[in-house]
């Protein structure tokens, strides 16, 4: 590990410190460390507007107790991370989803997936990691599968949960639970926040194990760490103005574990059973009763298949 860093221990969870990592490329992401640093790293990537929290302590402290060094960090223009400040045009966020379905390509976004990998990237180089174990979450996955191809010898293998590759024609996410997700809630006080974020939780997550009490504690404890919504459209952005993976799928060599819920109402499974197809060799895994999300009930045997993946 890079010596120079200055580590704080985090304010969440005693198991992990924090530190500023800045990638030299105008960008400082936010990262918190834990476990020994003589054991195998994974790298955890979060998804669209997701802050590092949305990795639960208990998966992490689970990775950590089967003998891994654990990295979590907040993407670009989220949490704790740099902010990007697009004065570009105003792009027609309908049409652009119309053309990304369709497989047609899109421009103008602030940046793109591909962007958003090259710092993962550079984290690992300045991180002082030759290579490293690689779990991505949802556009996270997604960042992943493009680490996995356009960086190979950072990726010793690969872990995926609820992810897809975007090739077209791939049945769309359910309506309401999408624009859940992207849309404005009705005020941007806490409490319009944490209302917000109890309605989006209950439409994406798993449907049975729904706790609205964690949930309101975990929009409170987000909503003071960080908000900002613009990230949330630019993150968005970024993956409609990347595209298909399909074709960066089939370059991937590593060892790939794909895990999708049964009940994932946000990318349904038939996305990851595409990205698992695509990769050469790749497992999959159907988790039942899971949605867009990693609840207590299923961390034990998630922590389970992704340690089993990257030690056999």
């Amino acid at each position: 590990m890079n010596s120079a860093l200055q580590y704080n221990l985090s304010p969440y969870t005693s198991f992990m410190r924090e530190t500023k990592v800045d990638l030299g490329n105008g960008i400082e992401l936010h990262v918190e460390i834990g476990g020994e640093d003589h054991h195998p790293t994974i790298v955890l990537i979060m998804g669209l507007g997701a802050q590092l929290l949305f990795w639960p302590d208990f998966f992490c402290k689970s990775l950590i107790d089967q003998g891994f060094r654990i990295i979590r960090f907040d993407n670009r223009d989220i949490g704790l991370s740099s902010k990007i400040r697009h004065q570009g045009p105003r792009l027609n966020t309908l049409k652009l989803m119309g053309r990304f379905a369709l497989g047609l390509d899109n421009r103008g976004a602030p940046y793109d997936l591909y962007d958003m990998a090259d710092d993962v990237a550079l984290l690992l180089d300045r991180l002082g990691l030759d290579e490293s174990y690689v779990i991505g979450a949802s556009m996270g996955g997604m960042i992943g599968q493009i680490l996995a191809a356009r960086h190979p010898q950072k990726v010793k293998k690969l872990g995926l949960m609820f992810t897809s590759n975007n090739q077209p024609l791939l049945p769309p996410p359910f309506p309401k639970q999408l624009f859940s997700l992207i849309g404005r809630p009705e005020s941007t006080d806490e409490e319009g926040i944490v209302s917000h974020s109890l309605k989006v939780f209950k439409l994406i997550g798993s449907p049975d194990y729904h706790n609205p009490i964690e949930s309101i504690q975990t929009s409170r404890k987000l909503y003071r760490r960080s908000y900002y919504p613009a990230g949330v459209l630019q993150q968005f952005l970024a993956i409609l103005c990347t595209g298909s993976l399909l074709q960066l799928d089939k370059q991937i060599q590593q060892p790939t574990l794909v895990v999708h819920g049964s009940r994932d109402r946000l990318l349904p499974p038939s996305h990851g059973k595409a990205v698992a197809k695509a990769i050469m060799g790749a497992k999959f895994e159907l988790i039942d009763g899971m949605g867009h999300d990693i609840p207590p009930h299923f961390i034990p045997n998630l922590s389970e298949l992704f340690a089993q993946h990257f030690k056999s």
